[in-house]
């Protein structure tokens, strides 16, 4: 994944980056709410990159719940650049039980072994 892109000797945050950070502060964010032994996973982003951030700057990643059920949380999430708005997101995470997600997911990588 790109950490940022150059032009002209100017580092700025890649757009996967900033994904990540969006990413990051839901998972974070909806840990706090679920019962032990669960998580979320992204499942769609919708991004809007707006304006570059240099490399190195300090962001501020701002994630609001707009609906949340047994399934589903849809975040807005803004991310800012000091007073600059560089970018924005509707971020969906499903929640999952850790176990029976890992078990999947291990389920998946030996089926996938052979081919």
């Amino acid at each position: 994944m790109a950490r940022h892109i150059e032009a002209d000797g100017i580092r700025v945050l890649s757009t996967p980056s900033m994904v990540g950070f969006i990413e990051e502060t839901c998972r974070v964010f909806w840990d706090h709410v679920l019962p032990e032994g669960y998580t979320t996973v992204g499942v769609r982003v919708d991004v809007h990159h707006i304006r570059p951030a240099v490399l190195g700057s300090e962001l501020e990643v701002r994630a609001t719940a707009l609906h949340a059920d047994e399934k589903r949380v849809l975040f807005w999430v803004e991310v800012w650049s000091g007073r600059l708005l560089i970018g924005y997101a509707l971020h969906e995470r499903a929640i999952v039980e850790k176990a029976a997600f890992a078990a999947r997911v291990k389920s998946l990588i030996a089926g996938s072994a052979g081919g």
